[in-house]
């Protein structure tokens, strides 16, 4: 159990670790105007974890699952962030722009985890 925690601290450091720096880079090529960063990071982070289930979860390599799955991209994908940049999209009257970011981040999220699965069965398989 003490192993399974400290991959799961590690790779939740280094998430949010990459976490912060997609989404600074983002911030400086794009602005403060809409929040591509977090937009970014959730697509992403739906990718390489369709990708990675498929190699870990579906060749049952499992024991890393918890470090590189619920460690690293649950500390690199940012669904709390998602919602308060919605909020605040919506907060300043912006209701077109919120509903967009919020289906378009819901729909690049789950294209982007059926596309990383199924890359990685055909990778892995």
């Amino acid at each position: 159990m003490l192993g399974t925690l400290t991959q799961v601290a590690i790779g939740g450091a280094l998430g949010a670790m990459a976490r912060f720096g997609t989404q600074t880079l983002s911030f400086r090529l794009f602005g403060p105007g809409f929040p591509v960063g977090t937009m970014v990071v959730n697509g992403l982070g739906s990718f390489l974890i369709g990708l990675l289930a498929a190699l870990l979860i579906d060749r049952e390599i499992a024991r890393f699952s918890p470090g590189i799955i619920v460690g690293f991209l649950g500390a690199y994908t940012t669904f709390s962030t998602y919602a308060l940049d919605a909020l605040r999209l919506w907060e300043r009257g912006e209701v077109a722009l919120a509903a967009s970011y919020v289906l378009g981040t819901v729909l690049l999220s789950i294209s982007a985890c059926v596309i990383g699965m199924a890359l990685g069965r055909s990778l892995f398989s």
